[in-house]
């Protein structure tokens, strides 16, 4: 340990300390279980949605569809359009792994979960459902869902995670967001080429075709492994071509 660090650990309170040890906890637990099964289709999308609702039912064929081509359904692990996608791969033998969360309301785990695992944090909840992914797709959702897509979008769009295809289903319901992004466009806030990050589609065969097009990673592998250290020398070459 460098000298720096021991000084600021002597800086830390006890509460500091129990406060950074369950944060480490909550995230080593869900790596774990992150990597007992191979990268599979993360779904965000609200757990507010009734299961007759339209992006429900769509939810319920994407999981039935995904499991039909071997492909493992991570989700929140609640209600919704978690339970939807969730039930749809479970009901014909379809991996689904929840990833939930201890909320004051309406997230109980679904009862479609073949894997379980329940956070106290959220952001410990985020990275693991990142990890697991190898395509994300975003259903209509609440402030919950926007926040794990923005920060998702964030991250790729600043190298900081690798590029994986980000679908978001229902373009009636996206559309608002897709006039957002032209006036951030618009005003320079961010640029064109950043809107190749997302796809919005309402053709669920797409979410199929582009994991079928990335396939089956073994459990031994993911897409983070070796991530920052790729990116630090892709960074030193663009440095060296200046």
């Amino acid at each position: 340990m460098i000298k720096a660090e021991e000084e600021l650990l002597k800086k830390l309170s006890i509460a500091d300390l129990e406060r950074a040890n369950a944060y480490a906890k909550d995230l080593g637990r869900g790596l774990q279980i992150v990597r007992s099964f191979p990268q599979g289709v993360t779904i965000f999308g609200s757990a507010r949605l009734a299961q007759d609702s339209k992006y429900c039912r769509m939810a319920y064929d994407l999981g039935r569809m995904l499991a039909e081509n071997g492909h493992a359904v991570i989700t929140g692990g609640g209600p919704g359009i978690m339970e939807a996608a969730s039930h749809g791969s479970y009901e014909i033998g379809g991996r689904t792994i929840g990833l939930n969360i201890t909320l004051a309301h309406e997230q109980h785990p679904n009862p479609y979960l073949t894997d379980c695992l329940t956070f106290e944090y959220f952001f410990a909840r985020k990275v693991s459902l990142a990890m697991s992914a190898k395509v994300f797709v975003f259903f209509p959702g609440g402030f919950g869902t926007m926040d794990e897509l923005s920060e998702i979008l964030c991250l790729m769009q600043e190298g900081k995670m690798p590029k994986m295809p980000v679908f978001l289903v229902g373009t009636e319901y996206w559309k608002g967001f897709d006039r957002m992004i032209g006036k951030m466009i618009a005003l320079g806030l961010i640029a064109s080429k950043d809107t190749a990050i997302f796809h919005i589609t309402d053709n669920l065969q797409d979410v199929v075709d582009a994991a079928n097009k990335i396939g089956h990673p073994k459990v031994s592998e993911n897409f983070y492994d070796g991530f920052r250290e790729a990116k630090a020398l892709e960074m030193k070459a663009e440095r060296e071509g200046e």
